[in-house]
């Protein structure tokens, strides 16, 4: 028997013929990485505003697009919404190995391709690999693209882990309040299928994981992305 065809690969339910459309839908997003203040740490309710509502920290914005002038002044009209090849909003802002957006120009670490079609067992075996190498951002970003193609029955499950993995990229970026409340809403997320425990996914294992994560970042620094990183899946015995 192959990884594919393990009882714990089976879905919930039937997948639907569509890929679900995130952005279709409205409502939280999977993951809260852009909502979360890098300043205090907390969830911006207001993320268009131009500062955060709970500490007055100034919102990044990318710069302006350059004139034909150089020695001209620089426009003052906003730029405009990144969006990929097919006209699908995504920051184009380069990423280090934590995530963390760079001044555009600048080199950084190549991002996950979005919309890659992987099978449950696929998703997870990518997203560990990610976890294993210290870059939780980009595995949330593989899980990411699970939670927009799973089927109703299991979105919360695959939002649950990317918020997961982007609570861990706080906690290595030193952002203590924003990493235990990722994680905090992640094993939330996760909770409600810790009897099924569905593609061996060891949920009670990543709720104990979460919960013992964020009694340590309490007054402290940033933690080691890879030594940090959780078992997604139950191990063989």
């Amino acid at each position: 028997m192959n990884d594919a065809d393990s009882p714990d690969d089976r879905p919930l339910t039937p997948r639907p013929s569509a890929p679900h459309r995130a952005v279709d839908e409205g409502g939280d997003p999977a993951c809260w990485l852009d909502q979360v203040c890098d300043a205090c740490g907390r969830i911006r309710e207001r993320p268009g505003s131009a500062v955060c509502e709970h500490c007055g920290a100034p919102t990044p914005t990318p710069p302006p697009t350059p004139t034909g002038n150089p020695s001209g002044p620089a426009p003052s009209a906003p730029r405009r919404r990144d969006r990929d090849e097919e006209g699908r909003a995504r920051n184009a802002r380069p990423r280090d190995g934590l995530g963390r957006p760079l001044p555009y120009g600048s080199p950084g670490v190549a991002r996950q391709p979005e919309g890659v079609p992987r099978t449950p067992a696929e998703s997870l075996t990518e997203a560990q690999r990610l976890l294993d190498d210290g870059m939780p951002f980009h595995a949330h970003e593989v899980l990411e693209d699970a939670w927009k193609a799973a089927p109703e029955a299991e979105r919360e499950l695959w939002r649950g882990l990317a918020q997961l993995a982007v609570g861990l990229t706080h906690a290595a970026r030193g952002n203590t309040a924003g990493g235990a409340t990722l994680l905090d809403r992640g094993a939330t997320a996760i909770a409600p299928y810790a009897e099924t425990a569905p593609y061996g996914i060891d949920i009670t294992g990543l709720m104990a994981w979460a919960q013992e994560l964020t009694g340590r970042l309490t007054g402290s620094g940033a933690v080691p992305a890879a030594e940090t990183a959780p078992r997604l899946r139950r191990r063989e015995t």
